[in-house]
């Protein structure tokens, strides 16, 4: 006996394929926009179910983890626009930070982590951006020109510079 396949199972073989794929980058860049691991799940979450939605109207224009990044980060700018998500006051206190982050076995990358997530959430997400996308890409997802970007990740890199004491040897 054939097992005759429906119309979903394609859909649904993409998606996994897509979560296999892109969920821990799609975690980490959460995380890192909505710093609570719980919410960042949640939104890696509804950027599936959004995508799974919206998979038939995806023309390949832009690359799949290009397309899954633009909605992740309308999900987590929607969960920050909340009024639930305003009233919970999520800053961190200097009293109730680590005295260092203990995820990484490199003191460097600990302090790089560290000062990227104190950035101006413009700077941060194309920083965040910056590791996996080109410039192009990233101005599409965040909607400003490719020059924007290059200007924003000039900047954070001087942030970053100034907040990590380095100096700058490349010029």
């Amino acid at each position: 006996m054939e097992v005759v396949k429906g119309p979903d199972d394609n859909r649904e073989e993409r998606l996994t394929r897509m979560v296999e794929q892109h969920q821990s980058s799609l975690l980490t860049l959460c995380y890192a926009y909505l710093h609570e691991r719980q919410l960042a799940e949640d939104a890696v979450q509804e950027t599936f179910l959004r995508a799974y939605r919206a998979l038939d109207a995806f023309r390949g224009e832009c690359e799949e983890k290009t397309w899954l990044t633009s909605i992740a980060i309308n999900v987590c700018r929607s969960t920050c626009r909340s009024a639930w998500f305003r009233r919970v006051n999520r800053r961190i206190t200097p009293e109730e930070m680590p005295d260092e982050p203990r995820s990484y076995d490199d003191q460097d990358a600990a302090e790089l982590a560290w000062a990227i997530q104190r950035l101006p959430d413009k700077l941060k997400e194309v920083v965040l951006y910056y590791q996996e996308l080109t410039m192009p890409e990233i101005a599409k997802i965040v909607g400003v020109t490719a020059s924007m970007v290059s200007r924003r990740i000039k900047k954070a890199h001087g942030y970053l510079r100034d907040a990590l004491g380095k100096e700058d040897h490349h010029g």
